[in-house]
């Protein structure tokens, strides 16, 4: 009888041994979905920078430039090619560059095997331009816009915006800068020498599977969040490096993730200067040491190197949302700087960027309401899903609307922030929850952060016709009809 208690003793004692060396590699294999793990995994590489696309067309007065949207195969991890989309390559697109005034045309075919659209999202335009869901392309067929750039130098960036596989597409690598300049950037004494101190970063986030795939597959957390990754890219590469001279730095950062928000630091608390928000320079550059951007935001900075030594390295970390700690790490590495020992031009930070005209409230001649709500499948704008059929609001040409934006608390959390994207304009933002935006949202936006139970007023005066969308550019969330559209006549 002591015998058989001594086997039992044995036998109880390997099974809690397996038993704790199964969710010790258990723990291992969870640890490897944080984008720290992952992003270890792959040799750090220089940042891809996009090149300039080049004007074919020799007339002065129209700038044409020429994309496809075709399918090709990218190195995610080192040694795994995953299928990616891209314009003109494998992932993402060349950057577009042109200046206040110019007449552009764009010859756009899909070479894709579906149907696809070419949004230019922050431009003002009309709405047969705008590239919106009306406007698909199907295999095979060139869609061709022509327009006149009439706003200041901004930093915006073009997508596919396909009823239902805008998601899909942007996620697997269809998007690029769209860069416009004007007198006032041409005179500002800032950065301005693209690829040597002027540099497009755009950062998305990745959902790698276990044979190291960027296939889009997204569960039903990422349809009600928004796909949230386990790999973090910047240009299309993981956790890459960029040599920088001793001086200042002009970055151009895009949030082209489908879902994700972005805390951005510097490891080391180093200040930076925001001096452009979506829509352009703002009036004065604004001292900060962390930057917010949602999905679709974007931000000029200005960072200064010059203090630090040749070899010197400083990180840009993602401090990362309340929400995206529940997914991965509480602070993520997104990329590093290398100081060189390459001297560049010393630039004093600009005590005024430009003038905004601002919008006086008194002007509007509407007050809208915009109420977002619901998770997973009920998401809405004031109680409807999108539908194509239906123009949802009516906009007088040339008049000025304040439109009031809200986020409905929804559950016990109370739900989760949207991010507003109104297309054809450039708004200002008169308040938040009836306070002053913060000095970096005082200039001209297109797209907003809205917290669970906050409202935020924003105006604009609509002077193109057509039908245009407003929505969540949670991409998941807009695809699932928290969308609508308005029509301008």
């Amino acid at each position: 009888m002591k015998k058989a208690y001594v086997y039992i003793a044995a036998i109880v004692i390997v099974v809690i041994g397996v038993t704790l060396l199964l969710l010790y590699l258990s723990k291992d294999d969870t640890s490897s979905s944080n984008p720290n793990d992952l992003s270890n995994l792959v040799e750090s590489k220089p940042l891809p920078i996009p090149p300039l696309l080049e004007d074919v067309n020799p007339d002065p007065n129209l700038a044409e430039f020429h994309l496809t949207a075709q399918h090709g195969v990218t190195e995610i991890l080192d040694g795994i090619e995953s299928e990616t989309l891209g314009y003109n390559g494998n992932i993402l697109g060349p950057v577009i560059k042109v200046h206040e005034g110019d007449r552009v045309k764009v010859v756009m075919k899909n070479d894709l095997r579906e149907a696809t659209t070419l949004h230019w999202h922050g431009l003002r335009v009309d709405g047969e331009n705008d590239g919106g869901p009306h406007s698909g392309i199907n295999p095979g067929e060139t869609w061709e816009p022509e327009f006149t750039i009439e706003q200041p130098a901004a930093t915006l960036w073009y997508h596919p915006h396909m009823m239902h596989a805008t998601a899909k597409q942007v996620y697997e690598g269809l998007a690029g800068l769209f860069i416009i300049e004007d007198a006032v950037s041409d005179s500002l004494p800032i950065p301005k020498d693209y690829g040597v101190n002027d540099f497009p970063i755009i950062i998305q986030d990745k959902q790698l599977d276990a044979s190291g795939n960027m296939q889009y597959d997204p569960g039903m957390n990422d349809m009600m969040m928004g796909l949230y990754g386990n790999v973090y890219l910047v240009n299309g590469t993981i956790s890459p490096y960029l040599e920088v001279p001793k001086g200042m730095v002009r970055l151009r950062l895009l949030n082209g993730s489908n879902g994700r928000t972005y805390h951005f630091e510097f490891h080391n608390g180093q200040e930076f200067y925001q001096i452009a928000s979506d829509g352009g320079f703002l009036e004065k550059p604004v001292e900060m040491t962390s930057l917010t951007l949602s999905p679709a935001e974007r931000a000029e900075i200005l960072v200064d190197f010059s203090a630090f030594e040749t070899g010197d390295e400083i990180t840009l970390m993602d401090t990362v949302s309340e929400l995206g700690k529940t997914i991965s790490a509480d602070e993520v590495e997104v990329m590093k700087f290398h100081v060189t020992n390459t001297e560049s031009e010393a630039y004093p930070i600009p005590e005024q960027l430009t003038e905004i005209d601002t919008i006086d409230p008194a002007d509007a001649v509407v007050t809208r309401e915009m109420v977002m709500a619901g998770v997973g499948s009920t998401l809405t704008i004031n109680d409807k899903s999108m539908d194509m059929g239906v123009i949802d609001e009516v906009v007088n040409l040339n008049d000025t609307e304040i439109w009031k934006v809200s986020n409905k608390r929804t559950g016990v959390q109370g739900g989760m922030a949207h991010p507003f994207h109104l297309h054809g304009v450039q708004f200002q933002v008169i308040d938040r929850d009836g306070n002053p935006p913060p000095a970096n949202e005082t200039g001209w936006k297109d797209t907003i952060l809205v917290e669970p139970g906050e409202t935020v007023r924003i105006i604009t005066t609509f002077n193109h016709k057509g039908i245009f969308m407003y929505h969540c550019h949670i991409l998941e969330h807009e695809d699932a009809g928290m969308m609508g559209q308005y029509e301008v006549k």
